[in-house]
């Protein structure tokens, strides 16, 4: 795979979305790092900063992780906190708390691994600029497909594409809270390195307007195997 061709064709992609609308491109960057200490547990920690108004300039950020318990290869559960912070015109708007659980249910089609995950959220807000505090509930759904080019599985070597679409819902109106669609492509360095690159459609909705945004997509994925029960790797995409 000649990976100047993909980084064009994600560039022109999302320059000919831009073109149609007044809807602006941001970046989207995360770095995780799973280890796997046997094969039912693991543990994943995942760092990640967004420029949402204007590209380049950072103005989000998310700290979290958690641990997983593998029932065996197609079922996990998950349990995960984290701190996620909002700026807005250089000022610290908005902090988050969240803690949730999940549970994924892979299979495969073929090549094509297939995942199926559900989340429930329980998030803590405080707006700093008001000095206010709020807590909600959100409850979330993602299907993801992943497909190695030129293996059997994602190894070390392996170029693969990935795709996947989410929804999001929640107890407050509007119910129908968030939607997410993503595709993209990458790389198995080595049995420990991997990278993501990708385009991502967020459509949000609320009682004062939806709105769109559109993400540029960067990942480096570390895993740590202890004793190399699982030789597959997992490919974190955009959460």
């Amino acid at each position: 795979m000649n990976w100047r061709l993909v980084i064009v064709a994600v560039l022109s992609f999302s320059n000919f979305v831009f073109a149609q609308t007044e809807e602006k491109v941001s970046d989207f960057n995360m770095i995780s790092f799973t280890y796997k200490h046997d094969k039912n547990w693991s543990a994943y920690l995942e760092l990640q900063e967004r420029a949402i108004e204007k590209f380049s300039k950072p103005d989000y950020y998310e700290i979290k992780g958690g641990m997983g318990y593998n029932f065996n290869k197609n079922n996990q559960a998950f349990v995960g906190i984290g701190r996620y912070g909002t700026y807005k015109n250089n000022q610290f708007s908005q902090e988050e708390l969240r803690l949730w659980l999940q549970y994924t249910f892979s299979h495969t089609i073929s090549k094509i691994k297939i995942d199926h995950r559900l989340r429930a959220e329980k998030r803590f807000f405080y707006f700093p600029l008001k000095d206010a505090k709020d807590n909600t509930e959100r409850f979330r759904y993602r299907l993801a497909a992943t497909m190695p080019l030129n293996k059997e599985k994602i190894e070390a070597g392996a170029y693969f594409i990935n795709a996947f679409e989410e929804i999001f819902v929640g107890p407050q109106e509007p119910t129908f809270k968030r939607s997410r669609s993503f595709v993209g492509a990458g790389y198995q360095f080595n049995p420990y390195i991997g990278t993501n690159i990708g385009y991502m459609f967020q459509k949000e909705f609320a009682t004062t307007g939806n709105r769109n945004l559109h993400f540029l997509y960067l990942s480096f994925n570390f895993t740590f195997d202890r004793l190399k029960f699982n030789e597959t790797h997992p490919v974190p995409v955009a959460d």
